[in-house]
């Protein structure tokens, strides 16, 4: 989050938009200190609609809307049309308005990763073809 902040604070205004699912992990893994450190406009999802990120995208205020990292639940909602969340429903309405949006998946490629957890332990994840195939969905 500093690299972010340090490269792009005086090129770009970040706003952090977090899904409900995004602010638990974001205390789950102890971060919301270094997140209000590095980024003073942080908002968290109340519903898909709130705050009102679509409208926002959708007026102009935001020249692009950067997802990352974007779990594969959101990937597959934003692959298949699915607005049910604020992510999902804000991608979905930018495409809609031809603002460009931006995705970083998290899970991009078939088989076995290991990653860390709270506590520093390793924890290994199965990525699905059918959590690829969602991304390649989006990429085409």
């Amino acid at each position: 989050m500093k690299d972010v902040r340090k490269q792009y604070q005086n090129v770009v205004e970040i706003f952090v938009y977090l899904s409900k699912a995004g602010d638990q992990v974001i205390k789950w893994y102890r971060l919301g200190d270094e997140l209000k450190e590095n980024f003073s406009k942080i908002f968290v999802e109340i519903n898909a609609n709130s705050p009102f990120l679509a409208g926002q995208l959708q007026t102009g205020k935001f020249e692009f809307f950067l997802i990352a990292p974007a779990t594969s639940n959101t990937v597959a909602k934003i692959s298949t049309g699915i607005a049910d969340s604020l992510i999902s429903n804000a991608a979905i309405m930018a495409l809609k308005a031809f603002i460009p949006v931006y995705i970083m998946p998290s899970d991009y490629e078939e088989g076995i990763i290991t990653t860390k957890i709270p506590g520093g332990k390793d924890l290994k994840i199965r990525v699905r073809k059918e959590d690829v195939e969602h991304v390649k969905k989006l990429a085409s």
